[in-house]
Parts: structure tokens; sequence; C-alpha cells
């Protein structure tokens, strides 16, 4: 194969697959000096909206072509014309050591699904244990919460199948580069994802695609021999001499094994609580803290692409923001989720957490994001282990009293909040989070350190993206979530100081967001593989 790179084309010469393709070919043809029988097969590798000049937005692609004689057209040395380089997975092989009982996962999210599906595809037969419930009976036990505002642990967005993942914009971008990325892309889309997202330069999936993609791809753990055990909380780690011998489920049930797969998400307060007390090395991590900002997506649309803003292939604008400020604190987007709403995001009775999410059209009239400020373990109060932890709590129980004790957020228009006075009234932005809101003034909530960081860097924000400050927009506390507060330590084999419990994911503190988490569980159940045999 070979790779052509920074083709452009106009947005009307790609209206839809088919255009797109042909398209291609024909710039191909034109520019670099092949014929239509030359090229057996091609398919998009990349593709990207190029928008830095708002009076001419376009596409830029890199493809990938199978041609009559490929030594010909390399030897050219044509600009932007190489081999194409190698993309699929390559797979490790297999220990000598034998494993007497399957490895277990703690956690459904993505670092426990694609180290599953691995394990499960090398003949490991994993046994993954989930605290939450399966993608339908979460959904039902959410669509209650926000009818009802009635709060239970099971109706988290946080846990249970998919992970917080689930019900979020199911963005896959990622700063890492890794072949595993790839695998991860081919299984969702296997697992009934578009097929866009192999290539689109910010791949998302949409939370009502992704809850059927991850039921897919749990049928497939389980036809490959894995189980999938849901409500199954895991209580206890029976550990004997520094090495692992099993786990204690819902306080009842025995489990022996030799290897367990530590993927509990950033939320399993009561799980690093039980790892703490039971020795397993902690440490504290710096991580963000802040609220929900929405605007119009409308409004994103326009800033971002001018008069194309309404081209039907362009879809629903982004953006990324960050700021220095004169503190020395970094203020910054993040998780933006266009055509979204801002979820309820609680994991704990009397708290107050935000968080964004979409479907795959992105189609809802407002736009979201984080608007986060760095905090560090200095921030925290306390050296122990899990200060952070602490730390997140107090402003989300702040946010639940000031909210009104029923689940309600608290909002506050960006002009008041700019001009530090109440909100007394919504303006031409709908707030969306759900159950409800109440006004209050966010310098009631979070210290001055967090609130002067965010007002400069709106200030900053609004030279970037002129009307960012518009008074309608939305502030909605609090976001506390951005990460895990706690790393779980573990050496280059992925273990921690309990020989066998192998820490992974983000919530373990080595990843953030679903792809890097994903890739995580794989380079973790890799170590698995290298060590054992298959238990086929």
């Amino acid at each position: 194969m070979i790779r052509i790179t920074d083709i452009k084309l106009e947005l009307s010469d790609a209206l839809n697959s088919a255009s797109e393709l042909d398209s291609l070919k024909k710039y191909i043809v034109l520019n670099y000096r092949m014929k239509d029988k030359d090229i057996l097969s091609m398919s998009i590798y990349k593709k990207a909206v190029d928008a830095r000049k708002k009076d001419h937005v376009h596409f830029v692609y890199s493809v990938d072509l199978e041609v009559t004689n490929e030594q010909f057209f390399l030897n050219k040395d044509i600009k932007g014309l190489s081999e194409a380089p190698v993309l699929e997975y390559q797979e490790i092989d297999s220990g000598s050591e034998i494993l007497h009982h399957p490895p277990i996962i703690i956690g459904f999210g993505p670092s426990g699904i694609f180290s599953a599906l691995l394990l499960a595809r090398r003949g490991y037969k994993p046994i993954v244990l989930e605290r939450g419930y399966d993608v339908e009976k979460r959904s039902k036990n959410v669509d209650h919460f926000y009818e009802t505002g009635e709060y239970t642990e099971g109706s988290t967005i946080l846990f249970g199948e998919g992970g917080a993942g689930t019900f979020s914009d199911g963005k896959l971008t990622t700063l890492i580069s890794d072949l595993r990325c790839r695998f991860v892309l081919q299984s969702l889309v296997k697992g009934g994802a578009q097929h866009e997202i192999l290539y689109i330069n910010k791949p998302h999936v949409g939370t009502d695609v992704l809850r059927v993609v991850i039921k897919n791809i749990r049928q497939e753990i389980i036809r490959l021999g894995g189980q999938v055990r849901f409500d199954s909380k895991v209580t206890e780690f029976i550990i004997e001499n520094n090495t692992l011998k099993g786990v204690i489920v819902n306080n009842q049930d025995k489990i022996e094994t030799s290897i367990c797969l530590l993927g509990i998400g950033h939320s399993a307060r009561d799980t690093f609580q039980v790892l703490y007390n039971q020795q397993v090395e902690i440490i504290q991590k710096a991580f963000s803290i802040g609220v929900r900002i929405e605007h119009p997506q409308s409004f994103i649309n326009q800033s971002q692409y001018g008069k194309f803003s309404t081209a039907p292939n362009l879809g629903a604008a982004d953006y990324k923001l960050s700021y220095h400020a004169t503190n020395q604190r970094s203020a910054y987007t993040f998780c933006m989720c266009p055509g979204g709403w801002v979820m309820c995001a609680s994991s704990e009775e009397g708290g107050v957490v935000t968080n964004g999410m979409s479907e795959s059209k992105r189609d809802y009239e407002n736009a979201n994001s984080a608007l986060l400020v760095n905090v560090n373990p200095e921030d925290f109060g306390s050296a122990h282990p899990l200060a952070g932890v602490d730390f997140q709590r107090k402003f989300e129980q702040k946010a639940f009293i000031l909210g009104g004790s029923n689940y309600n957020a608290p909002i506050q228009l960006v002009g008041d909040f700019l001009n530090d006075q109440p909100s007394k009234k919504l303006g031409s932005v709908n707030p969306s989070y759900r159950p409800g809101f109440k006004f209050v003034k966010m310098t009631d909530i979070f210290p001055s350190y967090i609130t002067d960081t965010m007002k400069e860097a709106l200030i900053d924000f609004n030279r970037k993206i002129k009307g960012f400050t518009m008074h309608d927009a939305i502030l909605t506390g609090v976001e506390t979530r951005s990460s895990s507060p706690i790393r779980i330590l573990r050496n280059e084999n992925h273990q921690s100081n309990i020989h066998g419990l192998y820490p992974m994911g983000e919530g373990a503190g080595y990843a953030g967001g679903i792809m890097s988490s994903a890739v995580d569980g794989i380079k973790t159940a890799e170590k698995v593989i290298a060590k054992y045999q298959s238990i086929d």
C-alpha cells in the first residue's frame, strides 16, 4: 500500500461517502500522474476539517492506495507520497507459566472491556466483576433519576457496563500514538460503531450508539469463554504474603485467583479505601475542578466555521481552549460536547457532580464543555493518599446544599459571574442539566484561586472565540471528576506492590479518557499474556 497525504477537497466535493471517494480518486489521478486502472483499491486513512481561514473551510485527507506497480510510484519521490506503514495490531506470544484460575477483571469501563476482550480472544477466559448494571438497566435507572430526582446508587452514570463513558460523548481522541488505538477502533466498529471513526480526525461514537456497541462487545467476550457479572462489587482482596489469592464479592462470595486486573474507574472511592486499608501503595495525584459552560451550538458553529456553519457535512463544531493565569494556575476546556447536554454524574448521596453527554448526531441546541482549573496535592490540606477524594467531596457537597439539597445544580450566567453578581433570570440559553437548577454565585462554592483563574481564562477565551463570554451563557457546577485523584503504584510489569494485582486505566491514574484507558487495559492484558499460558 502507498499513502498520499495533504489532499484538500472543497465541502461541495464530499457531500456523501460516494461523492467523497469519487472526488478523491479524481484528485489523485489529476495530481499524481496515475490512471484509473492503476488504482486497485482506495481507503481513507485520515480526514480532518481545516477551518483556520473562515472564508475557506475545507477537508484535508490522507488516503491509502493499492496500486498496480507500487514501487514504480515510490521511486518517483513524489511529495506527500510514501509507503503506508503497517496498521494492524501485533499480537504477542503467550508465556509459559500455568494459570490455575481464570484472571479476574474488576470494572467494565474502557480498560476492563478491552483487557477482557483481548484475554478472551487469546483463550484466557476472564471473569469480569462489575459493581454496576448492564446498559439496559443503567439506562432505565438514569431516566428514573432524571424524572424524579430520587437518588440511588444504581442510578449513577459512573458505574456499570461501559463505565462513565457510556453516558458521555464517546470521544475517542487521544494524545497517545499507539497501534493499539487501531485495535480499539476496529473492535468498536465490529461492535456496531460508525466506520468513519477509523479515519476522522476527532472520532466520536455518541452515547446512543455506544450503548449498543458495548453490549455487542460484552456478548463477544462471553461467546469466547469469558464471563461478565453485574451487580458484583469487590469488597475485599484476599492477600497472603503480599500475594493475591482471591477476592470477596458483595461481602460474601469468594473467588480464587492469582491475577486481578484493576480497572475500577476514577470514582470508585469505596474501593480506593479498601485498597488503602489492605496496604496497596497509593499516592496523591493532581487533577482539575471547575464547572460546565453552555452556549448555543449555533453560536459555536458560526464562530468556528463562519459562512460555512450550516454546511450539512460539517456537523456540530467543537473547540479546545487553554490559558495560563497570573497566579500560575492553568485553566482549560475539557471533554467538549457539541450538540449535547449537561449530566448529573453524582456517585454519592448528598453530592452534585456534572459531566457532558451527546448523541451520535450531536443535534441538541446547546454546546457544553468543562471549564477546569488545575489543583495539586498541596491544595488538598493533607498528606493522606486519599486526601484528593475528600477535596473533591467538599465541593460536591457544597454544590448539593446550595442547589437545594435535591440534586438540582447550582448555575450562574457568565456575565453575572464576571461581574460578581447573582443571576436572577435566564437569558437566551436554556440550561440542559436535569433534574433542575438553582441560581447561586460560583464564588460561594469555590475558593478565589479557582474563580479568579476562571475569570481570567474566560476573558482570554473571548479573544479567541469572540462572544465566548456572552452574558447569557451558563455555568453549571460542579465538575470534579476530570481524572483520578490517586495513582495506584505499579512496576514495569504493571503489577502493584501486591503480586498479581494489576492497576490499570483512568481510575488507577494511568490514563485520561476512553481511548487511553482502553489502550492501557490492552497493555496490561499483554503483561498477563506474556507471562502465562492460555486456559484453553
